[in-house]
């Protein structure tokens, strides 16, 4: 039975690790869209509108980042020497910068972008209170 099992082909497995990685990245970056939807929307009346107009772009930009680099590793095959350092490289810096994706994604969690089912109330700040 042993014998019948094929071996694991590593440039297939990196492959389709770089495929899932990817789907959660797509899944990241349109959550940052709308969030950076509702900032603008809310705009100056948030709070920390320009932290986070910041912060949500960062992150949008470094996520554009690691598809490229997520393109170009795919394109390597691992079962050659010299794309094997070359994964090495871009594995290393894809790594860091999805970590500092997620630190900034939980930034921007703990500033709030908050959803409600109560639609956005304009205060108007001339009105007089009684």
């Amino acid at each position: 039975m042993a014998s019948a099992m094929k071996a694991m082909d590593a440039n297939r497995y990196a492959t389709k690790k770089t495929i899932a990685q990817g789907m959660l990245d797509i899944a990241l970056l349109t959550a940052n869209a709308s969030q950076l939807k509702y900032i603008l929307q809310v705009g100056e009346q948030h709070q920390f509108y320009k932290l986070m107009l910041i912060l949500i772009s960062l992150s949008i930009v470094m996520q554009l980042l690691v598809g490229i680099l997520f393109v170009a590793i795919g394109s390597l095959n691992i079962n050659k020497q010299q794309d094997q350092t070359a994964a090495i490289i871009l594995n290393d810096i894809i790594l860091v910068v999805v970590f500092v994706i997620s630190v900034v994604n939980v930034i921007i969690s703990g500033f709030g972008i908050e959803y409600s089912s109560q639609p956005l109330k304009l205060i108007d700040q001339h009105a007089k209170v009684p």
